[in-house]
């Protein structure tokens, strides 16, 4: 098998070769995986990468190991997740364990041993694994981790980003439209690109209605994280196509906040519907385990963009 670099696709799932970098509108994040023997017509490896799709969509894998430093070193705005055999990962951890886009580095080997004696003094490197559920199980914390201090990062800068997140909120609050024709532009913007599972879209294109915004940025859906990179980035076309749900998240903490203060009440906890709930109560100050993506920089986010406060 030749040395090559490929990349899932989220609509498909097929490995297909790109002749240029992939432009990610959702997740803040990819994953890279590097091993010398993979082989994309084994059945192992196909199972494989449909765990892990669940919890990145982009995934780029490669047989060399030249070619795998020189794109995760050409990448500026994302955080990598690093998937490296035993045999290599001796060699180039070393060598890229302080880039700062390298965010952790998952050793997949047959022989934990081995390699646990030089992986102990990596830094990033969060474990050696010789099963692909064991990897995935960390990789879902740390994915978590990274979204929300991506998010904190970006709130700390929020004096040089001020006016323009006044300006955001100055001009996708005062819109007037129609939500039923802006979530169809949604969802056929978010078809044409690259890092979103169809089974999401499909999702919220048929289910929209039926769940309140803060559900919907909580629960483990793209909306959250495209929102969080198209905030983190400024990103204007991001934004403006998902200015309703803004505007829907606005309303629904302004409705959630007026009931607060005229009922000085406390939300109970335990309710069925975990994510609304918690959701809420977080929004509202009321100290709480998350429960759900995202939980803990809602309210910082929507003080960003929405001077809530």
């Amino acid at each position: 098998m030749g040395n090559h670099k490929s990349t899932t696709n989220a609509a498909s799932g097929q490995a297909a070769v790109l002749p240029h970098r992939v432009r990610r509108i959702v997740q803040n994040f990819l994953l890279v995986w590097l091993d010398a023997r993979i082989d994309e017509s084994k059945q192992d490896f196909k199972n494989s990468l449909t765990r892990l799709r669940h919890l990145v969509v982009s995934i780029t894998t490669f047989t060399d190991a030249e070619e795998c430093i020189q794109f995760m070193k050409e990448l500026e705005e994302e955080k990598i997740f690093l998937i490296i055999s035993g045999s290599l990962g001796e060699q180039i951890v070393p060598k890229i364990n302080a880039w700062p886009q390298l965010d952790s580095i998952y050793v997949f080997c047959g022989n934990r041993l081995i390699h646990e004696q030089w992986a102990k003094n990596m830094s990033k490197v969060k474990g050696v694994y010789t099963g692909i559920d064991s990897i995935c199980e960390a990789l879902q914390i740390d994915r978590e981790r990274c979204d929300q201090a991506m998010i904190s990062i970006s709130f700390r800068d929020i004096g040089v980003s001020f006016m323009y997140t006044q300006l955001f909120k100055e001009v996708l609050l005062e819109i007037e439209d129609d939500n039923t024709k802006s979530l169809k532009e949604l969802i056929d913007y978010c078809r044409l690109q690259d890092d979103i599972a169809t089974d999401e879209i499909e999702m919220v294109e048929q289910e929209y209605r039926r769940h309140k915004p803060i559900w919907w940025y909580t629960a483990p859906y793209f909306l959250y994280s495209m929102l969080n990179r198209g905030l983190r980035l400024l990103d204007v076309d991001i934004i403006l196509k998902m200015g309703f749900f803004i505007r829907d998240l606005h309303r629904h903490i302004d409705e959630l906040h007026r009931e607060q203060q005229s009922t000085k009440k406390i939300l109970k906890t335990t309710f069925q519907d975990g994510y609304l709930n918690n959701a809420e109560a977080c929004v509202l100050g009321l100290t709480i385990e998350p429960n759900g993506l995202g939980l803990f920089v809602l309210k910082l986010i929507l003080v960003k963009v929405l001077a809530l406060g």
